[in-house]
């Protein structure tokens, strides 16, 4: 029979795995996977309130690359993450004119916009391995029509923003 001392050193030595391997898995997805963020602000209002809290998800961009309309978190200027929509795709010819987003030439509808205009500005052509950005609270956001911003580089994308959990009552997937 196992001496009480020995019994007790195993069950302390399989607490100490089960915690361990635990705590892996948490920092890898939380480095990897998902990571909650804070809005800060009301650029991205109506979509996104500030002091909502939201899960991104880090990994959708290793298998793909940011789509148009897609809300994205990223490391800005200011070396602190931003949230914005994503308006423009490398190589996309964007401009605002009468209140309308043409890309490529074309008019684009923004029913996010929740019927708010949105600033003029000349056309611009978005440089490889680049994103335009805008909040969808157009005369409230520092983006892509900021020369300090500018376009964004691809590799400054941190995750995509999927899940609203806080507060709970506006508990949502983001669209």
């Amino acid at each position: 029979m196992m001496a009480l001392a020995e019994v007790k050193r195993n069950e302390w030595w399989e607490w100490t795995k089960a915690i361990a391997i635990a705590l892996i898995i948490a920092i890898t997805i939380r480095t990897f996977i998902f990571a909650p963020i804070v809005v800060d602000g009301t650029s991205m209002v109506p979509t996104l309130k500030d002091r909502e809290r939201l899960i991104i998800n880090k990994a959708i961009y290793y298998l793909t690359t940011p789509k148009r309309g897609d809300i994205i978190v990223f490391h800005s200027p200011e070396n602190n993450d931003w949230i914005k929509r994503v308006i423009g795709l490398p190589g996309d010819q964007l401009e605002i004119v009468d209140g309308v987003l043409y890309i490529n030439g074309e008019p684009v509808e923004e029913p996010y916009l929740n019927g708010m205009v949105t600033e003029d500005f000349d056309l611009v052509q978005v440089p490889e391995n680049m994103l335009f950005v805008m909040g969808d609270n157009r005369y409230n956001s520092k983006d892509s029509r900021n020369p300090y911003v500018g376009p964004i580089p691809m590799e400054s994308v941190v995750g995509k923003a999927q899940f609203v959990f806080w507060p709970a009552s506006n508990m949502r997937i983001v669209q």
